[in-house]
């Protein structure tokens, strides 16, 4: 008996590589954490948002009662949330564009020869690196009403009077400037990157042959280098945007949505509403209209990316 058993363990063996050997086998095997990732923590959190958004769900009265559209019809009649959606696109689009301009000028630099570029190419990354906790919590120090070092600055420069200093989170219009400005620099470095690996993917001989042609320096990087990095920007906008659109940590550290409601984006006013205030289901129902709009934003976007490819 022994004998018959050492025999069969090596086909049994065989047999196992043979099955973990077939790709019908392997594929699904290896994408399978990234489903199960996909389905628990993106899934089912947006399931049970549906559910909590068409109910009467608060933690004060844990109630399933199904009330329809209810939620919804009163958050669109919020002016606040009319606001605050205002706020969201205007603190998106913003932020996107300062991050990928400063990106973009970041880029450029850091593709000179100069001494000490590689130091510089690592230091590029510490907004990504910071806690975005700590860093916010210097950028309200440099934006603080008495001890800005922003304000000082500008009055050491004569260009605004010191005793008219500019209250950066406690005016409406800068308190929104100031939240674009802070996140522009936490998309800073990945703008860097994006456009790094994008100049270095231009060839060469294509650059000297417009150089010899005549081409100046603008005309070869809006005729020639950007139509061939605009695959490359595309997908950066695309992260950019969703990141930007469903983020709530900067503002809320900065400005918890003040003053007046200036500054709140979507996801602040669904933590506020949803979690800080108890009332679960019309911040479910706030959290849901950042879909559509980040549908919309990235369905457009990808068919920009396929034309462009086509």
């Amino acid at each position: 008996m022994s004998v018959i058993a050492q025999a069969a363990a090596p086909r049994r063996l065989a047999r196992s590589r043979f099955t973990f050997d077939r790709l019908e086998v392997l594929g699904p095997l290896f994408i399978m954490p990234a489903i199960l990732y996909v389905v628990v923590l993106v899934g089912l959190p947006f399931l049970l948002a549906l559910y909590y958004s068409v109910s009467a769900y608060s933690i004060f009265n844990p109630s399933y009662t199904f009330v329809g559209l209810k939620n919804f019809r009163e958050v669109i009649d919020s002016e606040i949330f009319r606001r605050t959606l205002a706020n969201t696109l205007i603190f998106t689009i913003s932020a996107q564009i300062i991050g990928l301009l400063l990106g973009k000028i970041g880029a450029m630099l850091l593709m000179q020869e100069f001494p000490g570029r590689r130091l510089a190419r690592a230091l590029i990354v510490l907004p990504w690196a910071v806690p975005v906790s700590l860093a916010t919590l210097a950028w309200v120090w440099m934006f603080d009403s008495l001890y800005s070092v922003i304000n000082w600055t500008l009055v050491a420069a004569g260009l605004i009077d010191a005793a008219h200093r500019p209250q950066w989170l406690g005016q409406e219009d800068l308190a929104m400037i100031a939240v674009a400005v802070v996140h522009a620099w936490r998309l800073f470095p990945f703008g860097v990157v994006i456009f790094l690996a994008g100049f270095t993917s231009v060839p060469q001989d294509v650059l000297d042959a417009a150089t010899i042609d005549g081409a100046g320096f603008w005309r070869r990087n809006y005729q020639i280098i950007l139509p061939i990095i605009a695959p490359i920007i595309m997908i950066a906008v695309i992260f950019g945007t969703v990141f930007t659109f469903t983020d709530l940590s900067v503002v809320y550290l900065l400005t918890k949505g003040g003053p007046i409601n200036s500054t709140q984006v979507l996801g602040t006013l669904a933590f506020q509403v949803g979690i800080l205030s108890g009332d679960v289901a019309h911040g479910a129902a706030i959290c849901l209209f950042l879909f559509p709009f980040l549908l919309v934003a990235v369905i457009l976007l990808l068919r920009s990316l396929r034309r462009r490819e086509i």
